[in-house]
């Protein structure tokens, strides 16, 4: 009996170490398969220009990004421009749509989408450093077709699934799941259409939908540019949100 227990004991601790084993070479094979971690870490700032396109609305977008953590979200319609933007410590938005002209703080719930996007390289890149732990769970399907899977847990405690195609490593949808006040919001994107910028893959096409919803957006982009000079006023917290001394 005790030879028994022993030997079960043997066989799980192989088995969670071949998966460790597993979800490890598979975020090698999708940092590889983006170009490599040293054109990755070699790009320090990315501007995007293109299309956000819903059910009943087109409009025009662009968003900035610089190293460490910078991130400014941009979106024109109808003469209007509504902005998000992260300066490292502080969110702030504008959003004229919904009647607020004046800048504003972003409160802690709409944060963690935009801290998600300044990630400048994303979650799996120094996974470990920024206190993510990944988990390899096998075989899954997207849209009828093979995908691996891995659960990636941030070091906020959210998850995002990652469904990777096997044959290029890269992904083609995450399914993200945010843990806010009780409850959990989860939001579905599917990157496509991977061209390179800067000797990196980026997905031209990526559509995003809650996981309860069949409607989706979708941004498709025209340009993706690299090493831009982009000041850090760009991000910075407007003078009217800054404390007073």
């Amino acid at each position: 009996m005790r030879h028994s227990v022993i030997v079960l004991i043997a066989v799980s601790c192989l088995s969670v170490f071949a998966l460790a084993q597993a979800a490890e070479e598979l975020v090698s094979k999708n940092i590889q398969a983006k170009g490599g971690l040293e054109k990755i870490k070699a790009i320090t700032s990315v501007r995007m220009t293109g299309k956000l396109e819903g059910s009943d609305f087109k409009a025009d977008q662009w968003h900035e990004n610089k190293r460490p953590n910078l991130i400014r979200e941009s979106m024109s319609l109808q003469g209007m421009t509504a902005v998000k933007a992260y300066d490292g410590s502080n969110g702030w938005q504008i959003q004229p749509f919904g009647g607020h002209k004046d800048p504003e703080l972003i409160g802690e719930d709409d944060l963690r989408n935009l801290l998600l996007d300044a990630d400048f390289d994303g979650p799996l890149v120094d996974y470990r450093q920024k206190g993510n732990t990944v988990e390899y769970l096998g075989h899954d399907e997207v849209e009828g077709d093979d995908a691996l899977r891995l659960k990636v847990t941030l070091n906020n405690g959210d998850i995002i699934y990652y469904f990777l195609d096997p044959e290029t490593n890269l992904e083609i949808r995450m399914e993200v799941q945010q843990f806010i006040r009780g409850s959990i919001r989860e939001t579905v994107v599917e990157p496509g259409s991977y061209k390179a910028a800067g000797g990196v893959m980026f997905p031209f096409s990526i559509s995003r939908r809650s996981k309860n919803s069949p409607r989706a957006e979708t941004t498709t982009l025209e340009k993706i540019e690299v090493n831009v000079a982009i000041p850090d006023s760009d991000f910075e917290l407007p003078a009217s949100l800054k404390p007073t001394k």
